[in-house]
């Protein structure tokens, strides 16, 4: 009976693994949140960063927090620097200087502009009603990024209003994402 347990546990954690990030666009998300308020995660990246595609090999394909994305947040992939057309709290973002003939670097999205996005990636969160947490630039591993999903999920930013609140809270923060 064991056995059978631990492989079930085993089966389904490569099953999410396998799955992956649950990615959708700014629209879905804000819609899925109308249904099910979550926080919205926004990946913000461009095709040219390299950490940007570290992220996706080494952080984005962890079982632990492709499990905890998926329950917790709705996940955007938003390329920073793309053509694509967002419809975002009653405004519409466009690219309007994206040029197609480009292999690398681009213009920057208007709603790169409106999240005071500078870096790449930039992750962002966003609350329950899509109102802008705060943004995150830089690469971080699983367990780095893990402080950070686990904080803003559970509101506890909300307490932290000095720098020794802050570094009081890392201290004790008990990881629990495996690298």
């Amino acid at each position: 009976m064991k056995k059978i347990l631990i492989l079930t546990i085993t089966l389904f954690s490569l099953s999410i693994s396998a799955q992956g990030i649950n990615w959708m666009s700014f629209e879905e998300a804000v819609k899925a949140q109308k249904v099910t308020p979550k926080k919205i995660f926004v990946d913000a990246y461009t095709v040219w960063c390299g950490p940007c595609k570290l992220l996706d090999k080494n952080t984005f394909s962890n079982p632990d927090l492709i499990a905890y994305m998926n329950e917790y947040y709705y996940a955007v992939k938003f390329n920073a620097e793309g053509n694509e057309t967002v419809n975002f709290k009653g405004k519409k973002y466009t690219n309007p200087g994206f040029n197609p003939n480009s292999n690398g670097r681009n213009s920057a999205h208007e709603l790169s502009g409106f999240f005071g996005i500078r870096a790449y990636p930039t992750l962002l969160f966003l609350d329950e009603k899509a109102d802008f947490i705060t943004p995150l630039p830089g690469y971080r591993t699983p367990t780095q990024l893990e402080l950070y999903l686990k904080m803003f999920e559970k509101d506890d930013h909300k307490k932290l209003n000095s720098q020794e609140k802050f570094n009081e809270y890392t201290t004790n923060f008990k990881y629990e994402f495996k690298e």
